[in-house]
């Protein structure tokens, strides 16, 4: 029997893009599902994801795996035959699993929310701390040309999506992460030259367009 692959998503969603890269370096066909957050949420995403009720969720064969970092591990120890994403070494592979539970600990998402939802003392702030957490992780990636090593791993694909929303930190909160952190931007220019990472990430453009419509939306001149 063929796997059933299915991937309830919400194409801007960073956690969904980590998903995306996963299966796209395993060669996963997949049956895409875009999910309608900003206004209604399908009955099959309350019914796989009733705890958190959010994208994404990777469901296999009819049982859901929540949680992005969660379902990245699960593709890779469920289609070990191809592109490991996790280190064999148990050390390493607790070091990876460690930095990428620091991009979601450090909660990126939220500190560059910060910098296109708010204005003054707040905005700096944010912009002080996400400057932070990014040095931090261009330290960590020293000499190295990815997280990963020589290929891209489990951290590159938790972090890289992220930079899909770059521009419209950089615009709405007034500074250049290059500036701050070159070797952090030319790791991000490494990663969209792979595949797997190219077509599962949609356009800054398109995101920055999104970013200004929620603004809007949320009346934030």
């Amino acid at each position: 029997m063929a796997d059933e692959v299915i991937l309830l998503d919400f194409w801007p969603s960073p956690f969904g893009m980590r998903i995306r890269i996963a299966l796209a370096e395993k060669g996963i066909k997949y049956e895409y599902k875009e999910e309608d957050l900003l206004s209604n949420k399908s009955p099959l995403l309350l019914e796989m994801n009733p705890v958190h009720k959010k994208v994404p969720v990777l469901i296999h064969n009819g049982k859901p795996i929540a949680e992005s970092l969660i379902a990245v591990q699960y593709i890779d120890e469920v289609w070990n035959d191809k592109s490991p994403l996790l280190p064999s070494d148990p050390y390493q592979r607790s070091q990876a699993r460690f930095w990428a539970d620091f991009v979601d600990k450090k909660k990126i998402y939220e500190v560059a929310k910060n910098l296109w939802t708010k204005k003054g003392e707040e905005q700096e702030a944010a912009k002080k701390e996400f400057i932070e957490i990014i040095k931090l992780l261009e330290q960590e990636l020293g000499d190295k040309t990815y997280f990963g090593g020589d290929k891209l791993g489990f951290v590159d694909v938790a972090l890289i999506p992220f930079y899909t929303w770059f521009k419209g930190y950089e615009i709405f909160g007034n500074f250049n992460v290059e500036k701050e952190c070159p070797k952090f931007i030319a790791w991000a220019k490494r990663c969209i030259k792979i595949e797997s990472v190219s077509k599962s990430l949609p356009d800054q453009d398109k995101v920055y367009d999104f970013v200004v419509q929620i603004r809007k939306k949320m009346g934030i001149e």
